[in-house]
């Protein structure tokens, strides 16, 4: 069915999430006994690229279900600068599929210097991250050979909902996140909503969210330079209007990731405003699933990843092997 192996890759997420949720329950649950006993003031996120990414959307729930300060760290502060900081009060989290890059092991040993608490979100648990970090969670989604991310990244952010769901002790969210698995199947088996004719001569285009859904938005920016050769840049909704929307000029190409969650009004209205001023929009959805809000930018990365690989076929390229590009980066 699927002829690239980032498709392959993307449509195992539902398996694969299911048996991350099982296979990890015990570790989280001490995780979060040993966050609960340290009482952290504050979480600091580490990554690169892809899992930085995932670390926005990780700031953004946890700093709504419980209301607990998240920061991003600049990896290069203790690699190139050689610097430490003030990390004894923080709960440090660091993302990384291989484990391997220079620079997020330097925060690593940096954080622990300082006296931080250290999880690591890692898919090769024989790598040095796993090796350093005080816990792991595995993210259990196997060999992922395609250059571009899909499967490891969805893997992430349900290894961040089941942490931030049994920490919060939101018992509804627990109880959705094991539905998670059959709501990604469904949004596979959503039409297309990215289509290769809308981007057909698009060299550039925004991407605009609000919340959660900006945090998929910087995801969905990356997969379209990655995979499709497009500039893509994400923007909050709401950020947008302050000085970029002036870019906005007749056909000028939008993707609005949509997702129905307490953001939804607010991000309609600034949608409605660049539509008024002459853009292209193309809209990305759940419609028609029904999930937790916490869950529902899943299924929207679920879809697209799934039309953004066509789209690179469309235009010529191999999504399993961008120009210039390699599975691991390594930067000091």
């Amino acid at each position: 069915m699927y002829n690239s192996i980032m498709a392959q890759e993307a449509a195992e997420a539902p398996t694969r999430i299911a048996e991350q949720l099982t296979a990890n329950a015990g570790v989280v649950a001490e995780v979060v006994a040993q966050i609960q006993a340290r009482k952290p003031r504050f979480v600091y996120m580490v990554g690169r690229g892809s899992s930085d990414h995932a670390g926005v959307f990780a700031k953004y729930l946890i700093e709504i279900e419980l209301g607990l300060p998240v920061a991003a760290a600049a990896p290069s502060i203790a690699s190139v600068y050689n610097k430490g900081l003030q990390l004894a009060d923080a709960l440090v989290l660091v993302i990384s599929q291989s484990g391997r890059s220079p620079d997020i092991l330097a925060q690593v040993e940096m954080a622990k210097r300082s006296g931080a608490m250290v999880v690591a979100l890692v898919n090769d648990t024989s790598s040095p991250l796993a090796e350093q970090a005080h816990f792991v969670l595995p993210l259990h989604v196997g060999a992922e050979k395609a250059v571009a991310a899909t499967k490891s990244y969805l893997a992430t952010l349900s290894a961040i909902l089941q942490l931030v769901s049994v920490w919060s002790a939101n018992r509804e969210l627990q109880q959705a996140l094991a539905q998670l698995p059959q709501s990604l199947q469904a949004a596979i088996a959503l039409p297309s909503q990215l289509k290769a004719e809308a981007l057909g001569t698009v060299a550039h285009l925004v991407v605009l969210g609000r919340g959660l859904g900006y945090a998929i938005s910087r995801e969905i920016a990356l997969k379209l330079k990655e995979v499709c050769g497009i500039h893509a840049e994400a923007f909050s909704s709401a950020e947008f209007l302050h000085g970029p929307v002036t870019l906005v000029k007749n056909q000028f190409a939008i993707v609005d990731v949509t997702v129905e969650d307490e953001s939804l009004s607010a991000h309609q209205a600034q949608i409605a405003e660049v539509t008024r001023r002459g853009a292209a929009v193309v809209q990305l959805h759940h419609r028609g699933i029904s999930a937790h809000p916490r869950l529902l930018p899943l299924l929207v990365l679920q879809r697209f990843y799934l039309d953004v690989e066509v789209v690179a076929h469309r235009r010529g390229i191999n999504p399993d092997a961008p120009p210039g590009l390699n599975k691991v980066t390594k930067t000091v």
